[in-house]
């Protein structure tokens, strides 16, 4: 095994850069410390003027959500939760002395830190000071201030409990009480500085809550990301010219995926999402891929609605599919025409429900096989679209409506077909990538048929699903290659999207390509018309990171989400690497030449006009302008030498690939992701066949994972070539330890 660990850490060498940080000016805080026995009352007066009422309305007026805040700042900066203020709502503040006002943008705010900083248009207000958390010691008398279920200006003291890490992120461990309404309200010190911001309560204790570090507050004040109330407004809305929400809930998507959640209007909860575009005559059909976070929701198809409470719908009820009819607004309205269990149905998974309309029958499908049929003399036209029940929570995906639409199951030949396919593999220690050849064309369905398989199968469960994740990494690894190579089209950001999709089989990547298109058109609405390159530049910095507040990563660099486009859309906040490669894009939908340079330990962009000089612009803080001496000040501190002009060079497309790869590659390495890094070292090898380096090191990782055979192979490979710099006998004890490895 020495022989193993030794190659590895000889491959294994992958820099690390550190964040930068820069320390938030702290107001001063009195350094006397009480004695008197009224602390808490002392505090909590002393406070009062500063604590605030956050309210989010929902969709439905009557829904509304509560939680504390507290001023900041004398100018209208309020701190609270990431949760408090949801997405896409408007959000009001009523102060202590019950003046009340509507936030007017949300000045900053991270989903990961769960810290939220909301503007408001007041002066001279009351503020509470930002303490310096890394001072808190265990046993500290605190007191945490909040609204809890409604009850304004709430007091509960204690003492800081301990320190605890939750999703690699430091948290206050506090002895009070913690519940709903207590949330973004301060933790005070006995000085009353704000040493947390409330986040969470304990799972397992109601005397038991959690906060967010002063400190992490101050380094999101560090670098804001500032989005206009018309602007934030707008995230995760589902597009008002294709779905209409009836009877409440809260329905928004992602591009491409909607999620609903809370309880609507109707009776039992009822909720329904009306698609726009009429259907056709019968018969026709209409489908959608569904998962519910709990099986004992309902969710699914509704059809033939009046755009009221009239509608059909077939879903998944507590583990059944159901069919019923719905003829009015309550319970002695609604007739269940058909409920049936079904053995094809995927408990806690991904189902593709379908129902086609005939002119006197309903046909309803579930993952490809009709579980109901039934007559109808009733309904017989009206919209499409999406409904729930009771307080479930679901995703839906790939809606569809059309005369006939394709099952995107396996037909049972198919299967046939690749159950016998399966079954000529050789032992999964003897497996080699070309023994998948034949799977490739239908990767997705095969991944998914092997997966069920190995629920089936105990014995090989592990085997198997490890063979579905080869033949999803060798579909989507060349497609990559395909799109580096210009085979299929797409560009960078295409290409980025299917890094994400290694990893992350769920994501659509046309969808994200379609949300791109969206946000250049956008764009291009806010410019003059024959705008030149300096203007459509500036709308591009300004639309990024001004208007929609697409900012760096400030703590958790190195999280894997800052690495996948789709996640950076989402989010707003990504590594230089991934930013560059939205501003590149971008830029491009908008007809200007802008590439990216891979300065040592920091990525940034160029725009080349087509008359004047270049310009590097830095996209991890903010689309700033850089200039040489700032790329020299940079490359000295990281590499500790001189810039070179090579460091100028414009990376390709291959080669920003490989970096954001190889990026990832090293986070995994932290993690002892074996499966994850062997993906991320089949790309890169694919993508640069030549390296010895990348080869060697996926031998070692394919043995760590079974993959013996594979790994046998890439050791005979170098043993080959023969490059230089290696240590070819190094490399034979390793090919016979592995021979002999059982």
């Amino acid at each position: 095994m020495h022989v193993v660990r030794a190659v590895l850490v000889s491959w294994c060498v992958w820099g690390i850069v550190a964040a930068s940080a820069s320390v938030f000016a702290e107001e001063p805080v009195p350094a006397n410390q009480p004695t008197d026995d009224s602390l808490a009352q002392r505090i909590a007066r002393e406070a009062r003027e500063a604590l605030v009422l956050v309210t989010v309305k929902g969709r439905d007026a009557q829904q509304t959500q509560l939680g504390a805040g507290f001023v900041i700042s004398p100018d209208g900066l309020i701190a609270t939760n990431a949760h408090v203020i949801g997405e896409g709502r408007a959000i009001s503040v009523r102060m202590a002395d019950e003046r009340r006002f509507e936030a007017t943008e949300v000045y900053a705010w991270d989903r990961h830190l769960d810290l939220a900083v909301i503007r408001i248009d007041a002066k001279n207000l009351k503020t509470l000071p930002l303490a310096d958390s890394e001072q808190v010691t265990e046993g500290e008398p605190v007191v945490a201030l909040g609204n809890p279920h409604g009850l304004r200006h709430s007091v509960v003291s204690g003492v800081m409990s301990g320190l605890r890490e939750f999703d690699d992120q430091r948290m206050l461990q506090l002895a009070i009480p913690v519940e709903p309404g207590n949330s973004g309200g301060p933790v005070l010190n006995r000085q009353g500085g704000v040493i947390g911001v409330v986040t969470r309560k304990s799972a397992v204790s109601d005397n038991l809550g959690f906060a967010v570090e002063s400190n992490t507050l101050k380094t999101l004040l560090e670098k804001p990301n500032p989005v206009p109330m018309s602007r934030w407004l707008t995230i995760g809305r589902l597009d008002p010219k294709l779905w209409t929400p009836l009877f409440g809930a809260d329905w928004r998507q992602q591009a491409g995926r909607i999620h609903v959640t809370g309880v609507g209007q109707g009776f039992g909860g009822r909720a329904v999402c009306l698609w726009s575009e009429a259907p056709p005559e019968p018969p026709f059909e209409l489908a959608v891929s569904v998962r519910l976070v709990d099986e004992a929701g309902a969710a699914g198809l509704v059809f033939q609605s009046n755009g009221g409470d009239l509608h059909y719908g077939f879903y998944p009820s507590a583990g059944k599919l159901r069919l019923s009819r719905f003829d009015g607004p309550d319970v002695f309205q609604w007739q269940v025409l058909a409920e049936t269990p079904s053995e094809h149905y995927r408990s806690g998974q991904w189902n593709r429900l379908k129902v086609r309309i005939e002119n006197e029958k309903i046909r309803c499908f579930v993952n490809g096989r009709q579980v109901i049929e039934s007559t109808y003399d009733r309904l017989k036209s009206g919209q499409v679209g999406l409904g729930k029940f009771r307080d479930t929570r679901a995703e839906f995906k790939q809606f569809q409506l059309g005369k006939e639409i394709p099952d995107l199951e396996l037909p049972a030949e198919e299967k046939d077909k690749l159950r016998r396919t399966l079954d000529e593999l050789p032992e999964f220690a003897s497996l080699e990538p070309e023994d998948l050849a034949p799977l490739k064309a239908m990767a997705t369905p095969a991944a998914q048929f092997l997966r069920e398989r190995a629920d089936e199968l105990e014995r090989q469960a592990k085997e198997l699903r490890h063979i579905a994740d080869d033949v999803h990494t060798q579909s989507v690894t060349a497609r990559l290659v395909d799109v580096v190579e210009g085979r299929e089209e797409g560009g960078l950001a295409k290409a980025a999207l299917l890094i994400a999709l290694l990893d992350n089989e769920e994501v659509e990547v046309d969808a994200y390509l379609r949300r791109l298109d969206q946000m250049a058109e956008e764009i291009r609405q806010s410019l003059p018309e024959h705008a030149d390159e300096p203007t459509r530049l500036q709308s591009l910095r300004k639309y990024l990171f001004e208007e929609n507040g697409f900012h760096g990563g400030r703590t958790n660099y190195y999280h894997q989400a800052n690495s996948y486009l789709n996640q950076v859309i989402d989010d707003r906040e990504g590594l230089p690497i991934t930013l560059s490669v939205l501003f590149i894009d971008l830029g491009r939908r908008l007809g200007l030449t802008i590439e990216g340079v891979g300065l040592p330990g920091h990525f940034i962009v160029r725009h080349t006009p087509a008359g004047g000089d270049p310009a590097l612009f830095d996209v991890f803080e903010g689309g700033k302008a850089m200039t040489r001496r700032d790329a020299e000040a940079q490359v000295l501190a990281y590499a500790g030498r001189p810039l070179l002009e090579d460091d100028l060079r414009a990376a390709d497309e291959r080669a920003i690939v490989i970096r954001m790869l190889t990026n990832l590659l090293g986070v995994m390495q932290e993690k002892e992701d074996h499966e994850a890094m062997l993906r991320y070292l089949e790309a890169i090898v694919a993508l640069r066949p030549d390296s010895v380096q990348e080869r060697g090191l996926r031998a070692v990782v394919r043995h760590q994972t079974g993959r013996r055979d594979a790994a046998l192979a890439d050791l005979n490979w170098i043993l080959e070539q023969q490059p230089q710099g290696i240590d070819l006998e190094r490399i034979r004890q390793m090919r016979d330890y592995f021979q002999q490895a059982k």
